[in-house]
């Protein structure tokens, strides 16, 4: 259970048959936060849909396993996630702005909750919005309106959160298009951290869109997941079909 709710909770951010790799320039010297931000949402994507598939390999203490996995967006409304092994659909997940539901095959079990299932796991308040930008490669934020010190580092461009509360929030940002290279969230008091590395980005017919993401979530225990992006499809008619099968049992977690 632990395995697919990683999957769920990981699987971001997949995107497009690729067709250059963006050419990427390192930050000169630092720059005022409304000029970060105001360059990241440049590549804002306007679309009604996206059709992506993507592979991915997960790695706990325990286990190594290799799935594909295709992500459907309406965008604002649904995300259907569906997760395959050789094929075979082995688990589904329907994220909306209400709640999260998913069911899994090997155990025959479903699960339907609010957002603080996803969020105790990866260790920051997410709502639909969050999860969305995640899959399109936007910060997980909204940067237009929080409060954060910038600077310079390794050749990026930093926005860290202001303030001492518990959670701490970084974002990296490229030069040239100011793409989403990084983002830090850490819970001290939980010992919880996730790390997301956007590894390269490529051109797609709706903008620039992420092509390999590196994920490392801690918590009790270290979960590795790389993600290759192979095709997307944008404004097409999607299928968003979510049925629960017979005879599954819905399990509550506390």
């Amino acid at each position: 259970m632990q395995k697919w709710l990683a999957v769920f909770g990981l699987l971001l951010i997949f995107s497009c048959k690729p067709k250059q790799l963006v050419a990427e320039s390192g930050a000169a010297d630092t720059m005022a936060m409304s000029k970060v931000v105001s360059g990241h949402y440049a590549n804002r994507k306007d679309f009604e849909t996206v059709n992506i598939k993507a592979n991915a390999r997960y790695e706990d203490d325990k286990q190594t396993q290799n799935v594909s996995a295709e992500i459907r967006i309406k965008k604002d409304e649904k995300i259907l996630v569906i997760v395959r092994f050789l094929g075979i659909t082995m688990a589904k997940a329907m994220i909306t702005p209400e709640k999260v539901s998913y069911y899994e095959k090997i155990n025959g079990k479903y699960f339907e909750g609010d957002y603080s299932l996803l969020s105790r796991w990866l260790g920051t308040d997410l709502d639909f919005q969050k999860v969305q930008n995640l899959f399109l490669g936007q910060a997980i934020d909204d940067l237009t309106k929080g409060k954060y010190e910038e600077s310079v580092e390794n050749n990026l461009y930093k926005l860290k959160s202001k303030g001492n509360g518990n959670t701490e929030k970084e974002f990296l940002f490229e030069g040239a298009n100011f793409l989403l290279k990084k983002e830090v969230l850490t819970q001290k008091r939980e010992g919880r951290s996730l790390v997301i590395d956007y590894l390269s980005h490529k051109t797609s017919s709706k903008g620039i869109m992420p092509f390999d993401i590196a994920i490392q979530a801690m918590q009790e225990n270290k979960v590795n997941i790389e993600i290759g992006y192979s095709a997307v499809i944008f404004d097409e008619s999607l299928s968003f079909s979510y049925d629960v099968p017979n005879g599954y049992e819905q399990i509550f977690i506390d």
